[in-house]
């Protein structure tokens, strides 16, 4: 992710910011435009962006200025009350109970960053009313008595257990599961992969390719799921998957390695908004082999950044006593999978 500066002071300004720190201005971001900006209320009652630099007015998502739960902003021309991601969210948490509200911000807030991230790789998700046949649609959900939520995709109905977003449940579930990394944005990035394979891969060419290297999806889920919990992963999993979970099924192997991707392409954009460059003390280490990125990113470039860029996250987290914040190793059969995966993305952004 890009980095961004309030246009009315210059301070720097995070994505989830609604107000510069610095100058006190309203901020929001513009999904057309992929950035933001600081924003005064006109005198009609629209929002303009300072400095004045284009007459397009607009208005806050009703998420922003009602529930402050959004900071995305809609053209004021637009008949809707809500931005482009608060549509995408069909059922939200029951904000009587105590904390659903919290959990609802951080639900939204990983979303907009998964559709950040898309939009970035020019994939576009369209709603239900956009689009009724291929559209997204997703609910936050929460356990009831008798009825547990499952977090999962179905037929692009992404469903998610508001649980996710409670930290200290989380991490109890990641530990019991044994699990190196469970994150709330994790699991946007997982459940969207399936959505993608039906868009993408489902009945296209690419199918063939897929089941080489995935294995082939018709085997049966239910008798993959029971048997990945009944006798884990197996031992070697790390010789040709990016996690234990990816060896259950297919499916699960392709929504695995395309959150992996997402990962990827996210964090080396973030660092390289940021300045960040790898200059070693021994710069013919393999390990810092990094290269710039001039224009749209080859796979193989990608990978000469994530590799000394991981090595570094990880080591400078050890240097504060934290957990890697990368806890994985890519082995040359779970790199193919993801070079596929952009190939796919690939194929797609540029019909």
């Amino acid at each position: 992710m890009k980095t961004f500066h309030c246009t009315s002071c210059g301070h720097l300004i995070f994505f989830e910011n609604v107000r510069c720190e610095r100058c006190g201005i309203a901020l929001g971001f513009i999904p057309e435009t992929s950035d933001m900006s600081a924003f005064e209320k006109a005198k009609d009652g629209s929002w303009e962006m300072k400095p004045g630099a284009s007459d397009v007015r607009y208005k806050p998502c009703r998420n922003y200025a009602v529930e402050k739960i959004c900071n995305w902003m809609v053209p004021a021309s637009s008949a809707d009350p809500l931005c482009h991601s608060c549509r995408l969210t069909a059922v939200i948490p029951n904000l009587k109970a105590r904390r659903r509200r919290y959990y609802w911000f951080r639900m939204e807030a990983a979303k907009r960053r998964l559709l950040y991230t898309l939009a970035a790789l020019g994939l576009r998700v369209d709603t239900r009313e956009e689009d009724p046949n291929a559209g997204l649609q997703f609910e936050f959900l929460e356990n009831r008595r008798g009825n547990k939520v499952l977090t999962g995709h179905d037929n692009g109905l992404i469903t998610m257990n508001i649980a996710e977003a409670n930290d200290v449940r989380r991490e109890r579930v990641r530990v019991a599961m044994g699990e190196p990394y469970r994150t709330l944005l994790g699991h946007f990035r997982h459940e969207i992969g399936h959505y993608y394979f039906d868009r993408l891969v489902a009945g296209t060419p690419h199918l063939r390719s897929f089941r080489a290297l995935f294995g082939d999806e018709r085997v049966s889920y239910s008798e993959a799921l029971e048997r990945h919990y009944r006798m884990g992963a197996p031992a070697d999993w790390g010789a040709t998957h990016v996690s234990a979970y990816a060896t259950m099924h297919p499916w699960e192997d392709w929504a695995e390695t395309w959150a992996h991707y997402l990962h990827i392409v996210d964090t080396i954009d973030t660092a390289q908004a940021c300045g960040i460059g790898m200059t070693p003390a021994n710069p013919r280490d393999p390990k810092f082999a990094a290269q710039a990125l001039a224009g749209p990113p080859s796979f193989d470039s990608l990978m000469k950044q994530w590799f000394p860029l991981t090595y570094a996250m990880n080591s400078l987290n050890r240097s504060l006593g934290m957990p890697d914040p990368y806890p994985f190793a890519l082995a040359p059969a779970a790199v193919k999978k993801l070079r596929f995966v952009h190939r796919v993305i690939e194929a797609k952004v540029s019909r």
